[in-house]
C-alpha cells in the first residue's frame, strides 16, 4: 500500500523510547491489573476531560455496557440512538434487552438530528446515546431536555462542544482507546467518564465482579479492568493528543486548499472536530474507490448497512427508507487517508488520483 488509510505507527514511532521505558517499569514493577499506572492514568484523564470521574474499562464496548448496567436501563426501556455508527454502539443495549430507537442524522453533521430525536421520545425513553461521529461533536445543547445523555466518545477524544470537552457534557462519556482512535492503545481498552458520584462508584465495582474489595460481591459484574501496561502507554500517548489533533485539523483544511471540494462533499469544519476520520461523500463512490485502490491508496466506506438494516436488529422492524439521511449518507461516505502528520505529497496524490475518475462537482 503507497499510502494507507491510517498510520498509526508514524504517530508513536517518535515516542518508542519512552513506551518502552513505561512498559519496562510496568514489567520490573510485576503490578499487572489495576496498578499505579491505571489509577494515574484515570486522574490524568479526569483532569484533561474536565470530569469528576474516569473509569479504565476493558474497552469501549464494555464502556457503554457497565454505563447501561450502572443507570439501570434493561427490558422494556428505550434508548434513542443512530443507526449510522458502528455495532458497538447498540450491542450493549441488546444485551441489557433494552430497544434501540433509531433516529435519523443530520445530512451535513452525520450525527442525530435532534428534531428527528424529539419526535422519537416516548414514556419509555430513558436515556439518548449521542455518538461524536468521525470525531464531531453531537448538537447535545439541542437534544430534548429532561432526559439523561450517554456520550459515545470512542471516536472523539479531544473534541470540544459547547466549550467543554466531548464525553463531559452528559451523564457518562464513553471511550475507546482501538489502535486507530485519536487517543489510542497498543492494544484494547477503554474509559468512562462522569461527574455523577454514584454512578462513578456503581461502575467501579462493575468493573471488577461487582467487588470493591475482592470479598464482598454486591452486583453481578464484569471482569473488565483497563491494563496497567495499556495505561502506562495512554500515559505517554495522552500528552500528545492536542498537537495529533491540530495535525488532524491541518491536514483536513489540506484537502480543502487541494481542491478536493470541487470533487466531493467535504465534511463542513468546525472549532471542536477532531476528525478521527477523514470522511467526504459522493455519488460516485465506486468508481472513487475503484481509483484509489488501483492506485494503491487506502479508503473506507463505512456502515454501508446502518444498524436498522442489520440482521440483528431485524426484529425492531425497520424498512429500507425508513432512516433517509441514514442511508443516503451509507450510500455516499468514503474515507480517505488522514492520520496525525501524514505528509502533504500524500494528500496531494489522494486528491490527484480522484481527480482522475470522478468529474468536477456542478457547482
Amino acid at each position: 500500500m503507497r499510502i494507507p488509510l491510517v498510520h498509526v505507527k508514524a504517530q508513536y514511532a517518535p515516542l518508542l523510547p519512552a513506551v518502552r521505558v513505561a512498559i519496562d517499569e510496568v514489567l520490573e514493577s510485576a503490578r499487572f491489573i489495576l496498578g499505579p499506572n491505571v489509577s494515574a492514568f484515570e486522574e490524568e484523564a479526569r483532569a484533561y476531560l474536565g470530569t469528576a470521574d474516569a473509569i479504565g474499562v476493558a474497552n469501549g464496548t464494555d464502556a457503554i455496557q457497565l454505563v447501561l448496567d450502572a443507570m439501570g436501563i434493561g427490558p422494556g426501556d428505550e434508548v434513542i440512538c443512530p443507526a449510522f455508527t458502528f455495532y458497538a454502539t447498540v450491542e450493549p443495549l441488546l444485551r441489557r434487552g433494552a430497544t434501540p430507537v433509531f433516529a435519523d442524522i443530520d445530512p451535513v453533521t452525520l450525527n442525530l438530528d435532534p428534531a428527528d430525536v424529539a419526535a422519537r421520545v416516548t414514556g419509555r425513553t430513558k436515556a439518548i446515546l449521542a455518538v461524536h461521529l468521525f470525531g464531531r461533536p453531537a448538537p447535545l445543547s439541542q437534544l430534548p431536555a429532561g432526559i439523561p445523555v450517554i456520550e459515545d466518545t470512542a471516536q472523539a477524544f479531544g473534541a470540544t462542544v459547547e466549550g467543554r470537552r466531548a464525553g463531559s457534557v452528559g451523564i457518562a462519556g464513553t471511550f475507546s482507546f482501538f489502535p486507530t482512535k485519536n487517543l489510542f492503545g497498543i492494544g484494547d481498552g477503554g474509559l468512562v467518564s462522569t461527574s455523577d458520584e454514584a454512578l462513578a462508584e456503581t461502575i467501579r465495582m462493575l468493573r471488577f465482579h461487582g467487588s470493591r474489595d475482592k470479598e464482598r460481591f454486591e452486583l453481578v459484574g464484569y471482569n473488565s479492568r483497563l491494563d496497567e501496561i495499556q495505561a502506562a502507554v495512554l500515559r505517554v500517548f495522552l500528552p500528545e493528543l492536542d498537537r495529533w489533533n491540530l495535525l488532524r485539523r491541518d491536514a483536513a483544511a489540506q484537502y480543502r486548499e487541494l481542491g478536493l471540494h470541487e470533487l466531493c462533499e467535504l465534511p463542513e469544519d468546525e472549532p471542536g472536530h477532531v476528525y478521527h476520520m477523514y470522511v467526504v461523500r459522493t455519488q460516485e463512490r465506486e468508481r472513487l474507490l475503484d481509483a484509489l485502490r488501483d492506485a494503491e491508496i487506502g479508503s473506507a466506506a463505512y456502515y454501508t448497512t446502518p444498524l436498522h438494516l442489520q440482521p440483528a436488529l431485524a426484529h425492531l422492524g425497520y424498512e429500507p427508507g425508513s432512516l433517509p439521511e441514514t442511508e443516503r449518507a451509507a450510500a455516499e461516505d468514503v474515507a480517505l487517508p488522514l492520520w496525525a502528520g501524514i505528509e502533504p505529497d500524500k494528500q496531494e496524490l489522494v486528491v490527484e488520483t480522484i481527480r482522475s475518475a470522478v468529474p468536477v462537482r456542478a457547482s
